[in-house]
């Protein structure tokens, strides 16, 4: 895992209610996958051909990761817009990479990261 998960902890209770009040971040909304209730977690979200690219900086194995896998579905609020997301898939570096449009920053190599998710567009 990239990024240590006690940093995880410190950012899901710190620093995220922070970004999302702030309202400049890319904010996925989705719905816990034992609890049911919906969660908001502020991300990086790359558009890509039919959807967006999620780097997952804490591997896959984080628990928003997991909740969006489980469910197959989430919402993105993103410029004032929020998109219907589904068909989530971890996706590898070289696919990621590929996605991209050319140009766009890419995940600093010191972070190792190596998972993606990638999800598409729901009904346009």
């Amino acid at each position: 895992m990239p990024m240590p998960r006690w940093w995880g902890q410190v950012n899901k209770r710190v620093f995220n209610p922070r970004a999302i009040a702030g309202g400049k971040w890319p904010v996925l909304i989705h719905v816990g996958r034992v609890s049911g209730a919906t969660y908001r977690t502020p991300l990086d979200a790359y558009p890509v051909a039919g959807g967006y690219l999620f780097v997952l900086v804490y591997g896959s194995g984080s628990d928003w990761t997991r909740n969006v896998l489980a469910s197959g579905r989430a919402r993105l609020r993103i410029d004032g817009r929020e998109l219907e997301l589904g068909t989530p898939r971890l996706v590898g570096e070289a696919e990621a990479f590929r996605a991209l449009p050319e140009g766009a920053a890419r995940p600093p190599r010191l972070l190792r990261i190596s998972e993606f998710l990638r999800m598409d567009l729901v009904g346009g």
